[in-house]
């Protein structure tokens, strides 16, 4: 193969969940086999590149001030739900289980890997918790040792800066060390619905 296509293979490869031969795969969909969709899915590449950009308010992804979520009027403004990543927030809106608004971590607490509360998002979360009328937070973080650890150090943190919030914590129906983004809906919505409170 040639220097640019293996260059192009090498960066696929680099993608989460796209191995050797699934990165060759689509290099060769885009150059060999449907070369027409290369250019519209460059341009909607730029483009995403240039206009999508986290929300200021719960770091999901938008392309206003604030994303969708939180700019409906219809949604409960007194419930966060807490997850890890976008997708995690993709999966349980998928389920139709939360009424609330989100907050996006983007990561979780991993000191082993340099990952402390400052590489987080997790100052918006505080200040919106003593800012808003915040009644319960729900953590949907997977049930692995870093997601506890995180689950933790939020419940404490929270209820420092307002001790009579209810803090719950997602798990029923989910296996030992998953993660949310591929729990099925139905999943998801029993771990939602069958939260259980979390601190004193």
């Amino acid at each position: 193969m040639t220097p640019n296509f293996d260059k192009i293979r090498q960066l696929l490869k680099q993608l989460p969940g796209l191995g050797h031969r699934s990165a060759e795969r689509i290099a060769l969909h885009l150059l060999v086999e449907r070369p027409g969709k290369l250019a519209p899915l460059l341009e909607a590449l730029k483009a995403a590149q240039e206009t999508v950009h986290r929300c200021e308010r719960c770091g999901n992804l938008t392309e206003t001030t604030l994303c969708e979520t939180c700019a409906d009027p219809k949604r409960d403004s007194g419930l966060i739900c807490v997850v890890e990543q976008v997708p995690d927030l993709l999966a349980i809106e998928r389920s139709s289980a939360h009424r609330g608004t989100y907050h996006v971590l983007h990561g979780r607490l991993s000191p082993i890997n340099g990952v402390g509360p400052e590489q987080l998002n997790l100052a918006s979360l505080l200040k919106r918790i003593a800012a808003e009328p915040i009644t319960e937070v729900v953590l949907a973080l997977g049930n692995d040792i870093e997601g506890e650890a995180t689950c933790h150090y939020l419940s404490e943190a929270i209820l420092e800066i307002k001790p009579a919030t209810k803090i719950s914590r997602i798990g029923f129906g989910l296996p030992s060390g998953s993660g949310l983004t591929f729990a099925d809906p139905a999943t998801l919505r029993s771990a939602l619905e069958g939260r259980r409170h979390v601190g004193n």
